[in-house]
């Protein structure tokens, strides 16, 4: 290969990074998030109606959270490094990191995708659970590499052995505990394994957006051991900011600079880097939520199971529930009856995903539910009304996105 010239007046680090960038924008990857997997942006839902569609959390930003913004809005005008700064140098004290370990982003969308795209290629497998949460499939798919499908254990957790006879040529393995969309865990000891057994170059992508719903400990220790593994924090789900984009990616400096030639740099919004910090300076914020999320699925838990109803059990904020029957026309009675529930996976085809809301919410979704399945009431598969362009990603419906 020739050698390229960086052009006077650039490093090649700058130079390497922009280059990356146009590389990006010309495969014309499309950033795919949970918002586009569970429908299409456009017109506002119905009025009341129960949306547990998108795993978001019902009870969102925080008091301190909201108290921050307000303070900060005025000044959006300007770029957020200092924050940001600041807020990964708080992270990394609460947990014991070096902050040369911590990159921030806007919610943990960007650094999955870009982790993806740096380390599998033509020649190297990104492989994942089936079911799984389906964008580091689109993200390898732009990358042109394997996709390697892995079911889960009979308990519901990725199948660490599995997954590596089933790709020696991996370039990332991605371990989402608790996983999306089943909500069960991964044990440390498997993920360990699977860091110790994997291909000399392959990267382990451990998504730990709902960490901290689960009775679990995470994976930080592996990051602090210099493992080849890169964790994924957002402030998304427990945190209730999925629209205001906060997130972490965590590893070595030497993977972080790998991604950041791949993404280049990215602005902070500088309201959500406000409500982070105020966020994890809240000692109760997490275990308050955390209760809460429990108890109202547990309580749901209860009402299934006593129904006869089949579903897996979660320790996050969501769970697939079995209809018995082909999940798209369920999840149209449910739109039907104003209760928009999640989508199926191709390997479940009779199983939605259940976003975990309010007890109130929970409490109308069991109304409507157990209407759907005693009548056998089906509505049409029309487009919802607030439908656009779809395509078929592997089997899942995306809404919102052209072929």
């Amino acid at each position: 290969m020739p050698p390229v010239d960086i052009p006077a007046g650039r490093s090649r680090r700058s130079f390497l990074t922009t280059s990356a960038a146009a590389a990006i924008a010309a495969t014309g990857i499309r950033i795919l998030t949970e918002p586009m997997l569970a429908r299409a942006e456009g017109h506002p839902f119905p009025k009341d109606a129960v949306v547990i569609n998108a795993n978001e959390n019902p009870l969102g930003p925080c008091g301190v959270a909201c108290d921050a913004v307000r303070e900060m809005a005025s000044q959006g005008n300007r770029y957020s490094s200092w924050l940001t700064d600041d807020l990964i140098k708080t992270f990394a004290a609460a947990e014991g990191l070096k902050p040369e370990y911590i990159r921030a982003f806007p919610g943990s969308s960007l650094p999955l995708h870009f982790t993806v795209i740096t380390f599998t290629s033509p020649a190297k497998s990104f492989v994942t659970a089936d079911p799984g949460y389906e964008a580091g499939m689109h993200a390898a798919k732009s990358a042109g590499a394997r996709v390697v499908k892995v079911p889960l254990t009979k308990t519901y957790a990725h199948d660490v052995k599995a997954m590596l006879a089933a790709a020696p040529d991996a370039g990332v393995f991605y371990i989402c505990t608790p996983n999306n969309p089943t909500g069960t865990l991964t044990s440390h000891s498997d993920i360990e394994f699977l860091a110790a057994n994997k291909p000399k170059d392959a990267v382990l992508l451990v998504d730990e957006a709902y960490i901290h719903f689960a009775d679990a400990s995470n994976v930080l220790d592996l990051v602090k051991a210099d493992r080849d593994v890169i964790v994924l924090r957002t402030f998304s789900k427990v945190y209730g900011m999925a629209g205001l984009r906060c997130g972490f990616a965590i590893g070595r400096p030497d993977l972080l600079e790998k991604i950041n030639a791949m993404s280049g740099w990215n602005a902070m919004p500088i309201t959500a880097v406000a409500a982070a910090m105020a966020s994890l300076k809240d000692p109760r914020l997490v275990p308050e939520r955390k209760h809460v999320n429990t108890t109202v699925r547990e309580a749901t838990f209860e009402w299934l199971g006593k129904n006869g109803y089949s579903f897996v059990p979660s320790q996050s904020n969501c769970f697939m529930l079995d209809a018995k029957r082909p999940a798209k026309e369920v999840i149209a009675a449910m739109q039907e009856r104003n209760v928009f529930i999640g989508r199926p996976w191709p390997i479940w085809p009779t199983h939605v995903r259940i976003t975990v809301g309010t007890q109130n919410e929970m409490e109308r979704f069991q109304e409507v539910w157990h209407q759907v399945m005693s009548t056998g009431a089906v509505a049409q598969l029309n487009a919802p009304r607030w439908a656009s362009r779809q395509v078929d990603l592997d089997g899942v419906v995306i809404p919102g996105i052209s072929a």
